[in-house]
């Protein structure tokens, strides 16, 4: 399990504890101050902030670099951290919190100048007051039940979006995102190996050798290049070094050839 869970998890996946979704946690350690100025904070130094992680990697020594990365990473773990779900979670974790609220995606207005994208959901807060000047993003606020964002969260699956759940000041949960390559978390962790800003699941994909027929649906589902192709027996498999957990390719498979199995069943990730 990641440290998360050893740390928040009392014995399980940190994400399925109620007490790290709790107004008690909420109101601790001036956390809504911070959840205030997160939104703000993101929109004007988000990019600038990448050109600089891009920058660094570029021209500092590898060595001054793992070195700088791991000291971004420690900070970010304590600040804004995420990690991947699967549908099955993210569904049990909407039934956790006492309200939702669907706004639009701060990473991708950052990335892509997108303010309309509606990917994200706020768990337990009001975020208000945290986007006052901000009318974009003010007008896309929508307050939903526990079904529509269940609902949300299985057309997005089907879309191949990738479900993970954040932190405000860990271990305060505060969101569920629906991410692709235009998230930041992807740009920061995935394609360009800036910093770790998300652990992957709790989970590895599976397929079944027997059910597959290798139309690499799959494959192209996939955001973290974890599902590969077999020429020799026109099968596909998932590479659990690279797989992340999401379940996303089980969307595309026709055949349900596709499962996820726990790590901790598995005795190599113990």
């Amino acid at each position: 399990m990641c440290e998360f869970c050893t740390k928040h998890g009392e014995g399980k996946k940190w994400y399925e504890v109620m007490d790290n979704y709790s107004q008690e946690m909420l109101a601790r350690n001036n956390r809504q101050k911070y959840i205030k100025e997160f939104i703000p904070n993101i929109q004007r130094t988000a990019g600038s902030n990448l050109a600089k992680l891009e920058w660094a990697k570029s021209k500092m020594p590898a060595a001054v670099y793992r070195f700088f990365r791991k000291i971004g990473t420690a900070e970010m773990k304590k600040r804004h951290f995420g990690q991947v779900v699967p549908l099955e979670d993210a569904e049990r974790i909407i039934d956790m919190v006492h309200s939702i609220t669907r706004i639009a995606c701060v990473c991708r207005s950052v990335t892509t100048g997108k303010n309309d994208a509606r990917y994200c959901l706020m768990l337990g807060i009001d975020p208000e007051g945290a986007i006052n000047d901000y009318s974009d993003l003010r007008a896309s606020l929508e307050t939903i039940s526990t079904a529509e964002a269940k609902e949300l969260l299985r057309k997005f699956d089907q879309e191949g979006l990738v479900h993970s759940v954040w932190t405000f000041q860990t271990p305060f949960i505060g969101a569920i995102c629906n991410c692709d390559h235009d998230c930041l978390a992807y740009r920061i962790q995935v394609s360009s190996d800036l910093l770790e800003i998300m652990f992957k699941g709790e989970y590895i994909a599976v397929t079944d050798a027997n059910a597959c027929t290798g139309c690499r649906n799959c494959q192209r589902l996939c955001q973290f290049g974890a599902v590969e192709y077999s020429l020799s027996n026109e099968k596909c498999y998932i590479n659990p070094y690279k797989c992340y957990g999401c379940g996303i390719c089980r969307s595309g498979c026709i055949k349900n050839a596709i499962s996820l199995v726990d790590k901790q069943d598995l005795p190599v990730w113990r």
